[in-house]
């Protein structure tokens, strides 16, 4: 029995559509990643997931609980940790976890041992006693983090757990996240770093302006690409062009798909070193002139391109629309 259910979520701000009826499951004992750029629809997902946002639509049941029918329920089977640190600077490490423990009612007891245990699982031991307003980005994230586990949680969502970190601490707090599932937790990940998503996680569900456009293993993801990956930068990048040399390498044998890129094309071949030589005779023959040409193994920005036909990167739109959702966000606390 999945973790989590999802069955056609929708979430609506006035004109916009942050959730796009999405569905989806999330098995037990599993790192499941949410991979998209700000404004995708990751982080309102995760609001409406934790009772924290009504959804405008669909259902979703969490722990076994449907969040709209037992919000209290879902509360206390999962634990949550937002992009935003949650911790209080004026407070010490263990004064900030006492806080979290007591808002679940846990007994003193065994909020004691709990303190301990989580301390020492994100290497805080030592400075527990020390205000937060003396620790680093990455010591306060992973006190957010141990908050987040206090009260044994079956279920825990992170977003964006490492936005910001440098690499080293970002590493660590992989470490954490690993250990976290050797435990038996079910780990819920958002995040926009390629790297991560395919480092950490068992599943990824890619998801783009609202809507989910793929969702498997890293692995299999890349496989689905069907071979290696060509880009091809064309001297002459205007649209007629373009259009051309992608009309032209579409017929090519051993190529398979052909997309438009902002840098010129992107190819997928079964075997990219023969390919090569064909494509550069092909453009060659037709009066087009290839200024670049890269062949690599596919990664996931090849897959979240062939999906969306973008770049996680470039986040069209997604500032202005990220924007438009914290509006909404804090109208609906309101």
């Amino acid at each position: 029995m999945a973790i989590v259910e999802v069955e056609y979520l929708l979430k609506k701000y006035a004109d916009l559509t942050a959730v796009n009826r999405v569905s989806f499951e999330v098995r037990p004992g599993e790192i499941f990643g949410f991979l998209g750029p700000n404004g995708a629809g990751k982080t309102t997902t995760i609001l409406m997931l934790t009772t924290l946002l009504k959804p405008s639509g669909g259902r979703a049941v969490v722990c076994g609980h449907d969040i709209e029918r037992h919000p209290a329920r879902v509360r206390e089977a999962v634990g949550y940790v937002s992009q935003e640190i949650a911790v209080d600077e004026f407070l010490t490490g263990r004064e900030n976890l006492w806080l979290h423990g007591k808002f679940y009612h846990m007994p003193s007891k065994e909020l004691e041992r709990r303190i301990a245990e989580v301390a020492h699982m994100v290497d805080l031991t030592d400075r527990l006693q020390d205000l937060v307003g003396t620790y680093s980005g990455g010591m306060r994230k992973r006190l957010d983090i141990a908050e987040g586990l206090l009260h044994r949680p079956q279920l825990i969502f992170l977003d964006e757990p490492t936005l910001g970190l440098d690499i080293q601490t970002r590493r660590k707090i992989w470490d954490y996240i690993r250990q976290l599932r050797q435990e038996g937790l079910t780990v819920f990940l958002t995040t926009h770093y390629m790297e991560e998503a395919d480092q950490l996680c068992d599943r990824v569900a890619i998801i783009d302006r609202g809507e989910l456009k793929a969702l498997d293993t890293p692995q299999t993801l890349k496989a689905k690409l069907g071979g290696d990956v060509i880009t091809v930068g064309l001297a002459d990048s205007s649209e007629a062009a373009c259009q051309r040399a992608r009309e032209l390498f579409a017929g090519l044998d051993w190529v398979s798909r052909v997309e438009a890129h902002p840098q010129g094309l992107v190819l997928i071949s079964r075997d990219g070193d023969a390919t090569i030589p064909r494509l550069i005779q092909a453009a060659s023959g037709s009066g087009l002139e290839i200024a670049s040409v890269t062949l690599k193994r596919p990664s996931l920005d090849d897959v979240f391109l062939t999906y969306t036909g973008h770049d996680l990167r470039e986040e069209e739109g997604g500032a202005d629309a990220f924007r438009r959702m914290t509006r909404g966000v804090r109208q609906a606390r309101r």
